[in-house]
Order: C-alpha cells, then structure tokens, then sequence
C-alpha cells in the first residue's frame, strides 16, 4: 500500500495517538493503529486518503502474545515496518498513603512495561528494514512532583529511560529513539476540564502562553521527526509543554 513502509502506533484510535496515526498517514506511511478495538483513528478532519492508509488492529499492549501477533499482521499490509510510536499509556492517580499496588502494577503494566516490550517485538523488523525511527509518547510529569502522581510520573520517568538506554544499545543497527513528552493536552476525553472550572484556572495561571496544547500539536511534532533525516537526533527527550516545565 506505502513504497515508505509502515509506521506502528499504539493507543491509536483517539486523542494523541488517533492525530499521530493520520499525520503520519497525510505523510504517505501505511500506518498500523493499534488499540483494544482496533478502530481506526477518530478525527473529524481526517483526509479519506490517510483514512485508507490506516488500518486497525486489536491489541493489548500488556500481553505480549497480543504484541507479537499485532506486529505480525502489521508486517503484512505495506512494505517494511520503519517506525514504531509508543503512544497507549493510562492516568491513574491517588494519595500515596493508600495507592493501591493493584493500580501501581496497572500504570506500568500500561505505560512502561508495554513500551519495553513493544520495542522489543519490533526490533527485528527495524533491523531487517536498515534502521528506522521509534518514538516513545512520555510526559513533562517525568521530571515534576506532583501530588497523588506517584505512579504516573514514575511510570514516564522510566519512559525515558528506556528512550535512552535503546538509542544508545541500538545506535549501531540505525536504530533510533525519541522521547516525545507533552503538558497538558486536551482531547476528546479532558476536553470539559480542560475548558473550563479549576484546572482550566490553574493552567491559565501556570503555562506562559495560557492555553493547553492539543493533540495535532503532538502530532505535527512526531511528523516533523518522521521528516527529518537527522541520524545524530537519538537519545533524546523533547518536550512540548508550552514552557510550562520551565517556568518559574
């Protein structure tokens, strides 16, 4: 279907990662849009032509059988798999004094172990393809504290670790790994919060330009690296927060 290959994305058919998928539909991949009803990506201004270059798949980012098997069809609907974007994560929050383990495990289980495993299913395809480009979905959280966020902001700290860890194990296979870390992003799902009440408040008064980001922010991020013929660009993690992480 795509003479540039296929480009896996998990957590594909909303928010953050149903505008990846189509972005990088608009750029000519065939994308694999993984998720637990392997619907294809829900974004009203989606372009018929990228809708026809994405195809879903139904998977659990948390089993890795349900990973393999994914990657496997994938492999088969257009041309060499040349990216993976890590994108299916969950928020769970709570008092640390009570945090369940259950919740803890479920938060990592979603957001970290996938990832690693993930990266490991697609190793093979990236080397058999000369290389390619993985981008791991973390969040500024990794390097703030924030009450009753134990779990989340430890489960994207080690995002980026991973990022780093591969980009440099896998440097040598043309392999690389980017960290993409947003602030605060309204979607489909945070959007009434978002827009008005106490966080819509608080993030008037915390982000320097005082709107959230969006998803087609993220998006047009992760397109520009899938543009960029960058090899020395790995490693790293970029994040996109409207400064918010570094305002005082």
């Amino acid at each position: 279907m795509s003479d540039k290959g296929t480009i896996i994305v998990t957590g594909a058919s909303r928010g953050i990662g149903a505008a990846i998928a189509i972005a990088l539909a608009d750029l000519g991949y065939t994308v694999a849009c993984l998720s637990r009803r392997g619907e294809l990506p829900a974004v009203g201004n989606a372009s018929a032509e990228a809708l026809t270059r994405c195809k879903g798949f139904t998977c659990d980012v948390t089993d890795s059988d349900s990973l393999c098997g994914a990657f496997s069809e994938a492999a088969k609907i257009g041309g060499p798999i040349v990216g993976l974007v890590n994108n299916a994560g969950v928020h769970l929050e709570g008092p640390s004094t009570s945090f369940s383990r259950e919740d803890y495990e479920s938060v990592f289980a979603t957001n970290t172990t996938s990832v690693f495993m993930s990266c490991q299913h697609i190793y093979s395809y990236l080397v058999d393809s000369g290389g390619g480009l993985i981008i791991n979905i973390g969040s500024f959280f990794d390097k703030l504290g924030v009450k009753r966020n134990l779990a989340y902001c430890a489960s994207k700290a080690a995002v980026g670790a991973i990022t780093r860890c591969l980009a440099v194990e896998w440097a040598s296979k043309g392999i690389r790994v980017i960290d993409v870390a947003p602030g605060y992003i309204t979607t489909d799902l945070n959007k009434e919060a978002m827009s008005s009440g106490p966080l819509r408040e608080y993030l008037e008064k915390r982000i320097p330009g005082r709107n959230p980001g969006t998803s087609e922010d993220v998006a047009k991020l992760v397109k520009a690296l899938y543009m960029t013929d960058s090899p020395f660009l790995s490693g790293e993690t970029i994040y996109i927060d409207g400064a918010q992480g570094v305002a005082h």
